[in-house]
């Protein structure tokens, strides 16, 4: 069945089709709460495990994990197409990362916003790694910046006259803050997870973090709490439409 909706302030009318959970004997409410757990708060899996046992839900740790990887970049993909177009200036940000104890750099880029545009994990911090980057991001927004602002690294400036010579470059490390913000939550779950076990692993579970995390995480210092409120109840029912749960039966 296709869903549709239409969310107050946020554009058109948006419709998509949610995964797929033939197969699965826990019903989409528990599948999709599970996600939500892992990726909203800094919990492993066993902790997801012993909150749905204590909801009287028995589940074990590694099923969680399966439901993690098949439907947290699924869950991600359609919050993406719900969210409005990026603005015009990007933020763009890199910070290095311990992997098997391997430094590695993770690019970030991030709207006026905050919005997540897109974030990738490189081996280096070079002009080949900033004009894959730089590619990367315009094949997947589908758009061209008006303004890019970055710190001072001078890959940035070396990619950006070869690749989006059109955009205006501002370098300065007081302009980038809204993207080096951005990375506070991944340290946390970075943090919670003692560390990322591979290349691959890491950018599997940051495509799906930075569209679900965010997606709950509203500018609530710009917010009174009925505002939030009202705010988080749109953002809960988009969540449900994405998933499938919205319009199903309440469980007896």
């Amino acid at each position: 069945m296709i869903l549709e909706l239409v969310v107050p302030g946020r554009g058109s009318l948006v419709s998509s089709a949610p995964p797929s959970y033939r197969g699965h004997r826990y019903p989409v409410e528990v599948i999709s709460h599970c996600v939500w757990l892992y990726f909203r708060f800094p919990l492993s899996f066993r902790e997801v495990e012993e909150l749905m046992l204590q909801r009287g839900v028995i589940v074990s740790h590694e099923t969680v994990r399966r439901w993690c990887m098949k439907f947290g970049q699924a869950y991600a993909n359609g919050l993406r197409r719900r969210q409005p177009r990026p603005g015009d200036k990007w933020h763009l940000d890199e910070v290095f990362v311990k992997i098997n104890g391997e430094r590695k750099y993770l690019w970030r880029a991030v709207d006026a916003d905050g919005t997540v545009l897109d974030i990738l994990v490189q081996g280096r911090r070079d002009t080949t790694a900033a004009r894959r980057f730089f590619r990367r991001l315009m094949k997947k927004t589908c758009s061209v910046p008006r303004v890019i602002v970055t710190d001072k690294l001078r890959s940035y400036h070396a990619a950006h006259r070869e690749v989006i010579p059109s955009a205006e470059h501002r370098s300065h490390k007081g302009l980038n803050n809204r993207a080096e913000n951005s990375h506070q939550p991944t340290r946390q779950r970075e943090r919670a997870m003692k560390g990322f076990r591979s290349v691959g692993g890491a950018q599997q579970f940051l495509a799906a973090f930075s569209g679900i995390s965010p997606h709950f995480r509203p500018r609530r210092h710009l917010m009174t709490a009925l505002d939030h409120r009202a705010e988080m109840t749109v953002r809960f029912a988009i969540w449900d439409q994405v998933t499938g749960a919205a319009g199903r039966p309440a469980a007896a």
